[in-house]
């Protein structure tokens, strides 16, 4: 990111954040990144309706579905990085492998680049080391 850049995108994010302080002085301290605590997975009904048969036609399942989901949120980068955790963890209890999800993140270094794969990475390995340690 240049300087220039940088700088544009550091006003951007301030005006933003005076805009939400003016519609709610109580958003002033709010996280999106803590949301996500509150927040680590979709409910049943979501995911039955977003990846399930509500609006999905015939053709592909959940965990095709979230292994595609996966690969999009990759290529999209560090500005999806809560999506995609979420996203990794519902593939993961959709059936889909560890081994599945980083060949998916791997492919997508062609589309994303190499930062955005190497981040959505590390996420995934935040994930599975998360899963791993539920299970002790």
């Amino acid at each position: 990111m240049t300087e220039e850049f940088q700088k544009l995108f550091s006003s951007m994010l301030e005006q933003g954040q005076e805009m939400a302080r003016a519609f709610n002085p109580a958003l002033e301290s709010f996280n999106p990144a803590a949301f996500e605590k509150f927040f680590p997975t979709m409910s049943k009904d979501m995911m039955e309706m977003w990846f399930g048969k509500t609006f999905n036609r015939e053709g592909l399942d959940a965990r095709t579905r979230l292994l595609v989901t996966v690969a999009a949120l990759t290529v999209l980068g560090a500005q999806a990085d809560a999506q995609l955790r979420l996203t990794i963890r519902h593939a993961l209890e959709a059936g889909a492998t560890q081994r599945e999800i980083a060949e998916v993140i791997f492919q997508m270094s062609m589309f994303g680049g190499v930062p955005a794969m190497t981040r959505a990475l590390e996420i995934a390995q935040s994930v599975f080391d998360e899963k791993s340690g539920e299970n002790t």
